[in-house]
């Protein structure tokens, strides 16, 4: 069992103001970074003292330092005290997977940082980092993992940084139109019309970086395309930054066609979450197979977010380790030998 230790904090320059926004309603915000990182914090006014393990104790006093830093221009609330403790807490990790060559390699956790119009995004905590790392020195890379982790995201700010910096022409964003247990003919309008709701996260992310107009304009101009999976056969995509999201909805032949797409200049990612498969159960994840067949190839990266990358809410980090725990305990009965009693296969 790991030690405790207490290190403590003095708050500079004191600000009664900043106090209060940095510890929320009722310390509120004090008890997320408790639960994100399984520490006690202990405060009078401005001296804060931390109580945990070492790690968990100084991943919360740096937290509750970045806060109150951010509390000079801005109001904290109970998510972005979470996110930041996630993020302080992931620094832990000095473990890098080593998925391929350039996984392996010693830079892949170095920091980068992409500028958009609406500020600067970079990544937290060392899965994010790695992935940015791997977007930009990578000609496909996958981006594999449970919502929230920032994979489309991170995608989506790397493409806009490419396309601002003309290293490509255009921007493709992709998604397959699969049903989550909806029936699409039941939706209004046409094709069009009936597959835009797949893709509004994407419309999200690009609105985040360009800003509403700026996106309109460059839809217009057909420098960002945003298209179902199925209009991309029998493309060649030359200059371009390509995103298929929502990957582990694709079949093997559909993630056959859209790699074999790439051209010239041109660089691919790929994301999704294979614990979400909403194809029939008869047909495999064309996301599993093809990180099964192409890992280890040189320019091709894989990254594997877990429960801890999540950066929304603090509940969804709790729900995805709650499904991992389920999905472990039905893979173990799954393996166990039957019981002498079962009559089944007779």
């Amino acid at each position: 069992m790991s030690s405790t230790t207490r290190p403590t904090l003095d708050l500079e320059p004191p600000n009664s103001a900043r106090l209060a926004r940095l510890c929320g309603p009722q310390d509120e915000n004090l008890r997320v970074i408790e639960n994100a990182l399984d520490v006690r914090i202990h405060n009078r006014a401005h001296h804060f003292e931390f109580e945990g393990a070492p790690e968990e104790a100084q991943a919360a006093l740096a937290s509750v330092s970045e806060l109150y830093a951010q509390s000079e221009n801005a109001e904290i609330s109970p998510e972005k005290a979470h996110v930041v403790a996630r993020s302080a807490g992931n620094e832990r990790d000095l473990e890098v997977a080593e998925h391929s060559p350039v996984d392996a390699d010693s830079d892949a956790s170095a920091d980068v940082v992409i500028k958009t119009r609406k500020g600067l995004v970079r990544g937290r905590g060392h899965n994010q980092r790695a992935y940015l790392k791997r977007l930009i020195d990578n000609d496909l890379a996958f981006g594999i993992g449970p919502a929230g982790t920032g994979k489309t995201f991170l995608a989506v700010a790397a493409a806009v940084d490419a396309l601002e910096s003309h290293h490509v022409q255009r921007l493709l964003l992709v998604r397959p139109a699969v049903e989550a247990g909806e029936r699409l003919g039941f939706l209004p309008g046409d094709l069009t019309q009936k597959v835009d709701p797949y893709l509004r996260p994407l419309y999200d992310a690009l609105y985040e970086m360009l800003g509403v107009e700026r996106v309109g304009r460059l839809i217009e101009q057909n420098v960002i395309e945003i298209a179902p999976l199925a209009y991309m056969r029998g493309r060649t995509l030359n200059e371009a930054y390509i995103i298929l999201d929502e990957a582990q909805n694709t079949t093997v032949e559909q993630m056959k066609m859209f790699l074999t797409r790439i051209g010239v200049g041109s660089t691919a990612v790929v994301t999704g979450d294979t614990t979400q498969v909403d194809l029939p159960a008869t047909q495999r994840s064309g996301l599993s197979h093809a990180v099964g067949l192409l890992r280890g190839i040189e320019g091709i990266s894989v990254t594997e977010f877990e429960a801890r990358d999540v950066v929304r809410h603090p509940l969804v980090q709790k729900i995805v380790r709650a499904y991992e725990r389920d999905n472990a305990s039905r893979d173990d009965a799954s393996r166990a030998p039957p019981s002498r009693n079962d009559k089944s296969g007779l």
